[in-house]
């Protein structure tokens, strides 16, 4: 089989890396050129290709890993994209995480050309992706999602079918608004305990096992704990998913409070620089309005 891989960024390229050690053949497209190179020289049956229609001319599965909605429609549905060049019944498989209302629009497109798609974002960010035991969310038919399941059980530790179209991202989005709340009230908490003179890291420890404790707990709260904010997924990663939540939100007339607050936070991040830190650094939040923190 070969598979046809385009994007290949923070996540797509050990995605890629994961897929050419299991075996399987593919023909690599990435704008940056560097990306490409990196992934060619991992080793493994690869083909650096110079343009989408090269990588997807022989593919029987096309993956798609792109930063946002834009890029999914430019990348598919443009000129010189995956529709104008793929095979017939060509399965499209976009792992991107982006509007579910724009997945179903894509898919149509696909659809009326021939071609077929499910949408299959991911959670986990870089580590997961490197372990190959990321959480894949699948919106899409049953047949699809069976063709594709070899390729999600060496990408990820899970994969599951949750409905239709579309339904792969709005299990993303709920992922990315519980989690990015989880981060919140885990700084919030962490900050109440310094300021009141606790020894933060201890309550960490006391705390990880109980009801409070959280796979987001134990990722994030030592990263906060010493400083450490590099990315494993950026702020500004997690803005455009909030940002897809809310208008997705809006448009089914569902309030999400709690969300357009955090979605405030990050913003304010975002705006002192530091939107390419991971998104535990919503701790730094609370630096600004405590005047305190949490490392030496």
């Amino acid at each position: 089989m070969n598979v046809g891989f385009i994007g290949l960024g923070i996540m797509g390229k050990p995605m890629g890396k994961n897929l050419l050690k299991a075996g399987y053949e593919l023909s690599i497209y990435d704008i940056n050129p560097e990306a490409v190179e990196n992934v060619a020289s991992s080793g493994g049956k690869v083909k650096a290709c110079d343009s989408i229609a090269e990588a997807v001319a022989k593919a029987s599965i096309v993956i798609t890993m792109l930063p946002n909605s834009p890029q999914v429609e430019e990348v598919i549905l443009g000129e010189g994209g995956v529709v104008h060049h793929a095979k017939p019944n060509t399965l499209v498989v976009d792992m991107s995480s982006i509007a579910p209302g724009v997945a179903k629009k894509v898919e149509a497109v696909l659809r009326n050309k021939g071609l077929r798609m499910i949408d299959a974002p991911v959670s986990g960010g870089e580590p997961k992706a490197i372990d190959g035991t990321l959480a894949i969310m699948v919106g899409g038919i049953q047949k699809d999602f069976d063709e594709a399941k070899p390729l999600f059980d060496v990408m990820g530790g899970s994969a599951i079918l949750v409905g239709g179209i579309g339904s792969g991202n709005i299990c993303k989005l709920t992922n990315q608004v519980i989690v990015a709340l989880n981060i919140a009230a885990l700084a919030e908490g962490l900050f109440l305990a310094e300021k009141a003179g606790a020894d933060t890291a201890k309550v960490f420890e006391a705390i990880k096992g109980g009801l409070a404790g959280s796979v987001v707990m134990n990722a994030k709260a030592p990263m906060m704990l010493e400083g450490n904010f590099a990315p494993g997924f950026k702020i500004d990663l997690h803005i455009k998913d909030i940002n897809n939540a809310l208008d997705t939100a809006q448009s089914c007339l569902m309030p999400l409070p709690l969300t357009a607050s955090v979605m405030q936070m990050m913003q304010t991040i975002k705006a002192d620089g530091y939107g390419s830190n991971d998104h535990s650094a919503l701790a730094r939040f609370y630096e600004i309005i405590s005047k305190i923190k949490l490392y030496d």
